[in-house]
């Protein structure tokens, strides 16, 4: 059984053989939580895909917000990424160390700013390398290229968008954290937040839909996994996590197996559980 939709994810096969080809973009979108203390620009810098650019998912942001890491305006997101050489007619192909966190927000984000021509390198750099294909610590020359950038609202969910759907139930809600964390069981890693999910939403842990080696799962394991969280795929999705980053993971997932495109709630529970006038609900 194939993926419904392939065109999201390429293998590292297919980018070792085109490497040097003019239309194809590498992109390195590694991202790690503070308590992981890496430094994943500086770990870019001493080791890539050969002609890969750094996508710092922290500054490419709306950094006036007191949120981490949220969608930037159009328009600093359209100066960030030509600056690194992606433009128009390019083909954006995005690599992770973790494997697929990263990665995933930046495919994302990408098609959120009406950029559809992208796709997540599946099992990563740790792949990559396992297989030995070249990495390089040599800079990749800059080279401006222009790129339009059209939000795409329906990929986007602010705070007030999921409160309604709440209340309407129009899209399922689905939390990519993992399962004690979404009970209520287990503190959050960020200080200061509340324990919990909110009020009918699924719970579909992020890491479920990645295989040991890394790599997406098959299409058939991939489809049962999703099916196995209780929601409906011929319906629409907003996925949420801890800052919307892991919840890529699922809305790729998704993606994939064919359901209509999911929204990302880029505040996630970073800003629902910092809040006091959110309503919340523990166990299962």
């Amino acid at each position: 059984m194939d993926y419904a939709r392939p065109d999201a994810l390429v293998s590292t096969d297919w980018l070792a053989a085109r490497l040097d080809a003019p239309d194809v973009r590498i992109v390195d979108g590694s991202f790690y939580l503070p308590a992981a203390k890496r430094d994943p620009k500086a770990e870019f810098a001493s080791q890539h895909i050969p002609g890969a650019v750094f996508f710092d998912i922290d500054e490419i942001a709306d950094t006036s917000s007191p949120l981490p890491h949220m969608l930037p305006a159009p328009e600093k997101f359209s100066a960030r990424v030509r600056k690194l050489g992606l433009g128009d007619g390019s083909k954006i192909v995005v690599y992770d160390t973790t494997p697929m966190m990263g990665a995933t927000r930046v495919w994302w984000m990408f098609r959120a700013m009406g950029h559809k021509d992208v796709a997540v390198l599946d099992g990563g750099l740790p792949k990559w390398m396992r297989e030995g294909h070249p990495v390089t610590d040599d800079p990749t020359p800059p080279r401006d290229r222009h790129f339009t950038a059209r939000l795409d609202n329906t990929l986007v969910r602010s705070l007030d968008d999921v409160r309604g759907l709440i209340d309407s139930k129009r899209e399922q809600i689905i939390d990519a954290r993992a399962a004690n964390r979404f009970r209520g069981e287990a503190p959050e890693p960020r200080q200061g937040l509340r324990s919990g999910h909110m009020p009918g939403a699924f719970n579909l842990p992020y890491n479920d839909l990645i295989g040991a080696d890394g790599t997406m799962l098959p299409a058939d394991k991939l489809a049962e996994r999703i099916s196995a969280s209780g929601i409906d795929t011929a319906k629409k999705v907003t996925a949420s996590c801890g800052s919307g980053v892991s919840a890529c993971v699922v809305a790729l997932g998704l993606y994939l197996t064919g359901a209509p495109e999911a929204a990302i709630y880029d505040g996630s529970w970073t800003e629902w559980g910092g809040r006091a006038d959110t309503p919340i609900v523990t166990g299962p």
